[in-house]
């Protein structure tokens, strides 16, 4: 038998890891702990499952435990939590959830792969039926429960992110009264204003209520479930609620284990997934990622992030060489008929960091505008003043939104500035385009700027 490697967490990193280890090294010993009862699944499909547009939980599952250990030789432990790393005897302390058992496992080589966790003010009433976060997918089937056994009609989300955003849509699918409440004074936070009111319009336009600079005090109940929020300006009526107004990393495991921290709380890791602790690695949720534009670490968990971090971790930790290149902070999600995009910097990042920048922004269309069902796609670009590198973009709109954001995040890996965008050979044909690419048309007004 070869030597043993353990990682703790079964999801996007972890598993990515897992597997790559056993491409590897074909003899050794691999283990793999989660503390839930779902391996390896789809946590940006949640939103969509509750909808009913993913029709059942088992798609979201991209390999169960039994794949695994069939087709890779990793033994899994489901319902099984790491309780404590002794860095120094390089063992692990496990409790089976089930059976409230404890044992002990020696280890080679050590993944941290715990993700983070729903941030959950300690706000009286939480502890209600019907008060929900939404990190995980038990978490999705107790709000499934909830509005399959309760009448439900009216919903309030406490946050106006992604999750919050992307939940409206579901409860609106539901054909639920929804209102999104948000204690900032503008929706979708790592967006400009000026994209983030584009959202709030589009609920508005389909009957979503949005209430901003609200301050949540408490939750209201009776006969132990919820009847509505408490905010410091009045009180909105809720037969279910959603917070979501972020996540933060699991990290304690390693800080308890005298494993060094960065941002965020988040695991400290170089490009090889290394911690500072020898023999021990981290990815994902629980892990820091190095910012290409900003370049700092920072924390912005996504899942493709985590996949990729797991990947370089299970390369190195299996003898290979592999570097994680780092992120430009791109993002899209689905607002009802809208999309929004972003990469790179917002203009309050740019601020923060001190950087000289300008801005362009324009209406554009989608494709051809003589083509039929043409629609507006609304562009910002950031670009630095004196080297005229791009620094950022946004991009809104109902369709091409996906096309033009992984361009302008290619354009950001690769350090163009904004005039070189002109000079980018883009498809074109009618249905898909004009001649000049809304991002090169961006890039004639910069020009021209």
């Amino acid at each position: 038998m070869g030597k043993r490697f353990i990682i703790i967490g079964g999801d996007a990193a972890g598993m990515s890891a897992a597997t790559q280890i056993r491409r590897l090294k074909p003899d050794a010993e691999i283990l793999a702990f989660e503390k839930g009862s779902t391996l390896s699944y789809a946590q940006c499909g949640l939103p969509y499952y509750i909808a009913g547009v993913v029709p059942e939980a088992k798609d979201l599952v991209a390999r169960t435990p039994e794949q695994f250990r069939e087709k890779y030789g990793i033994q899994v432990f489901i319902r099984h939590e790491v309780i404590k790393i002794d860095a120094d005897e390089r063992r692990v302390t496990v409790r089976a959830l089930d059976e409230g058992s404890e044992e002990k496992f020696s280890y080679d080589t050590l993944l941290i792969a715990t993700g983070g966790h729903a941030i959950f003010p300690n706000w009286e009433g939480r502890e209600l039926n019907g008060v929900f976060p939404l990190k995980d997918i038990e978490d999705s089937y107790r709000i499934k429960k909830w509005l399959q056994a309760e009448m439900v009609e009216k919903v309030v989300i406490i946050g106006g992110g992604y999750i919050g955003l992307e939940m409206a849509e579901a409860f609106h699918l539901l054909k639920k009264e929804v209102t999104v409440l948000d204690l900032a004074p503008q929706l979708a936070g790592t967006f400009d204003p000026e994209m983030a009111l584009l959202a709030k319009e589009e609920l508005e336009r389909n009957g979503i209520k949005v209430a901003l600079e609200e301050e949540v005090t408490s939750f209201r109940g009776e006969r132990g479930r919820v009847i509505g929020v408490e905010t410091k300006r009045g009180f909105y009526p809720a037969d279910l609620v959603l917070v979501a107004i972020g996540i933060l990393p699991n990290s304690e495991l390693a800080k308890e284990a005298g494993i060094e921290l960065g941002i965020k709380g988040a695991i400290r890791v170089n490009e090889r997934m290394e911690t500072s602790m020898p023999g021990i690695y981290a990815a994902g949720d629980c892990a820091t990622q190095y910012h290409r534009i900003k370049e700092q670490e920072d924390y912005i968990p996504l899942g493709t992030t985590a996949n990729k971090q797991g990947r370089v971790a299970g390369t190195n930790m299996g003898g290979g060489e592999a570097r994680f290149a780092g992120v430009v902070g791109s993002a899209i999600m689905k607002v009802l008929d809208m999309a929004m995009g972003r990469t790179g910097l917002s203009e309050k990042e740019a601020k923060g960091l001190g950087i000289p920048y300008e801005i362009v922004s324009i209406r554009s269309r989608d494709h051809a505008h003589y083509y039929p069902h043409a629609e507006r796609l609304h562009l910002k670009l950031l670009y630095h003043r004196e080297n005229r590198k791009l620094l950022g973009a946004q991009v809104v709109g109902r369709h091409g939104v996906d096309k033009r954001i992984d361009v302008l995040a290619t354009a950001l890996y690769h350090g163009m500035t904004i005039d070189q965008l002109q000079e980018l050979d883009l498809s074109y044909a009618p249905p898909f385009n004009s001649v000049w690419d809304p991002v090169q048309q961006a890039s004639t007004v910069a020009r021209k700027i």
